[in-house]
């Protein structure tokens, strides 16, 4: 029997499309067994009790690359991820099953490796990355294997989500995407992603508020979210030092360093139109936690 935990991560950081992640500390706890044969789930919806969940098929990635057959499992999952809400919820489930298939046989995959079995299933690791490593990283992948470099986050920096009540499909938030972009555009978020990696790094304000911006999927995305521009005025009045939408949404995410921004936005918060959770949410720089009994 192996217990899992795994992060919740935020993707994208504004400029950092498909590419940025950090893990936050807001967790899924699985629990596997394996068993002699079928599928049994606890704490999971009953619509997602089959082997198409992400956990299953990640376990399963595992098993072949190991060359083994695949055993019948029981899976016991504990959630506080928001399932489609921009916070990793899929991601968590490809780790976790795949990080307890390789605990279970030996470890034989490093978290590289195991991150390009995850790839495989999620297409793009800036979720997948952070998950497994922890903390803030930028990644890509080249000739099918994964890169990931890790960057530190400034201690006095603050991130805070706001979960609204309603889901946004990740499929519809590609939908809306252009499939090309102008080349002022490109070069706009290359800039801004450069320099936001050192802004985070230092904890420099005034240098996260102008390269925290991005013109490649949050203008298209934005109008997606109900709510968006009030919630977004409301953080900045507040002291946000800047805001964007977590990986493809809808939850947004408030970049802070003054104290008492908490306090203030929990205060206004009913001026919303929307029904918005707000969630203080420390960096994570463990990444996935395995404990095996």
């Amino acid at each position: 029997m192996v217990t899992v935990r795994v992060p919740a991560t935020t993707a994208n950081i504004g400029p950092g499309f498909d590419t940025f992640g950090c893990a936050l500390a807001l967790y899924n706890t699985f629990t596997f067994a394996q068993t002699d044969s079928g599928l049994h789930f606890t704490g999971c919806e009953d619509a997602y009790c089959n082997e198409e969940n992400l956990a299953v098929v990640s376990y399963r990635s595992v098993m072949d690359a190991l060359g083994l057959p695949m055993p019948g499992l029981s899976i016991t999952m504990h959630t506080e991820i928001p399932i489609c809400r921009g916070l990793g919820s899929s991601a968590s489930l490809i780790v976790a099953g795949a990080a307890a298939a390789n605990a279970l046989h030996g470890s034989p995959f490093t978290p590289l490796q195991l991150l390009g079995i995850c790839n495989d299933i999620e297409g793009h690791p800036d979720n997948l990355a952070p998950a497994l490593l922890g903390g803030l990283v930028a990644s890509f992948v080249e000739d099918g294997h994964p890169v990931a470099a890790r960057y530190n986050v400034h201690p006095a920096l603050h991130f805070t989500a706001l979960i609204p009540d309603f889901e946004l499909s990740t499929h519809r938030a590609r939908s809306v995407l252009p499939k090309e972009v102008p080349y002022g555009d490109a070069v706009f978020n290359v800039s801004r992603a450069a320099v936001l990696l050192k802004a985070l790094e230092l904890g420099d304000g005034d240098l996260i508020r102008v390269s925290l911006q991005d013109r490649l999927h949050q203008p298209y995305r934005s109008v997606l979210i109900r709510g968006y521009e009030q919630v977004k005025k409301l953080a900045l009045e507040c002291g946000a030092l800047a805001f964007c939408i977590s990986g493809a949404g809808p939850t947004l995410l408030c970049l802070s360093m003054e104290e008492g921004f908490d306090e203030a936005l929990a205060e206004r918060l009913p001026e919303l139109s929307e029904h918005w959770t707000q969630l203080s949410l420390p960096v994570d720089y463990n990444g996935v936690q395995v404990t095996l009994s």
